[in-house]
C-alpha cells in the first residue's frame, strides 16, 4: 500500500521488451537502492510494481504488457522522469490517503492555468470513472495524492502548490498528455456496494 506522497522523481534509464514482459530500469536521485530488497513493492507513476534487480543507483522492475497498455508507462521513453514511492512501512506516517497502486484508467490533461502561488490542472476523465470523483475527495494522479477542487460533467480540477509542481512529474505534464488515475478506493467500495443492490454503508 502507498500514501501518494512522492519520495523521489526518478529517470528512466532503460526499457526492454522481453517475450512476455517489459523490464523498466530507473535511476534514483533522492532515494537509495541500498534501502531496497528484491521483491519490494514500489510505485512508478502510481503503478505498483515489483523490484526484480537492484542497480548501483537505481532499480529494475518487470511489468506485463497489460500494465503498459492500461497505464501511461507504455508512453515512457529513455530519460523521461517518473514519480517514485516505496511501499508504506509499518512505522511510516499516513500523510496522504490510501493508495493501492492499481491504476483505474488514464486521462488527458486538457487545461493548465498557473499563477504565482499554484497551478490548476483540468483533466478529462472517462465516463465510467466520473462517478467516483467528488469535490473535496481524494484522487491519486501519477501516484500523487491530491484533493479534487471542482468537478463538471466530464472533467475535474486539482490545485497544485509550487512544492508539488517542483517535486513530482505533474510539473512537467503538458496539455494533451496522459496521466494515471486511481480513484479513492474507500469511495469506490461504498458506491459500488450501493449500486450492487445492498448498502453496506448502513
Amino acid at each position: 500500500m502507498f500514501t501518494g506522497i512522492i519520495k523521489d522523481v526518478g529517470t528512466v534509464s532503460d526499457i526492454k521488451k522481453k517475450q512476455e514482459t517489459f523490464e523498466l530500469s530507473v535511476t534514483l536521485h533522492q532515494l537509495s537502492s541500498a534501502d531496497m530488497s528484491l521483491g519490494d513493492s514500489i510505485a512508478i507513476n502510481g503503478t505498483c510494481l515489483t523490484v526484480i534487480e537492484k542497480l548501483a543507483n537505481g532499480f529494475k522492475v518487470e511489468a506485463m504488457p497489460e500494465t503498459f497498455r492500461r497505464t501511461n508507462l507504455g508512453n515512457l521513453e529513455i530519460n523521461d522522469h517518473v514519480d517514485i514511492e516505496p511501499a508504506l512501512g509499518g512505522s511510516d506516517k499516513l500523510d496522504g490517503h490510501f493508495v493501492l497502486g492499481h491504476i483505474d484508467t488514464t486521462m488527458e490533461l486538457v487545461d493548465k492555468q498557473t499563477d504565482q502561488n499554484s497551478s490548476v490542472l483540468t483533466f478529462k476523465v472517462p465516463d465510467e470513472y466520473r462517478k467516483y470523483i467528488v469535490e473535496k475527495g481524494s484522487v491519486a494522479i501519477d501516484g500523487v495524492s491530491l484533493t479534487v477542487s471542482s468537478v463538471s460533467d466530464d472533467t475535474f480540477q486539482v490545485s497544485l502548490i509550487p512544492f508539488t509542481l517542483e517535486h513530482t512529474v505533474l510539473g512537467e505534464l503538458k496539455i494533451n498528455q496522459t496521466a494515471n488515475l486511481e480513484v479513492d478506493i474507500l469511495g469506490k467500495y461504498i458506491l459500488d456496494s450501493k449500486v450492487g443492490g445492498y448498502d453496506y454503508a448502513k
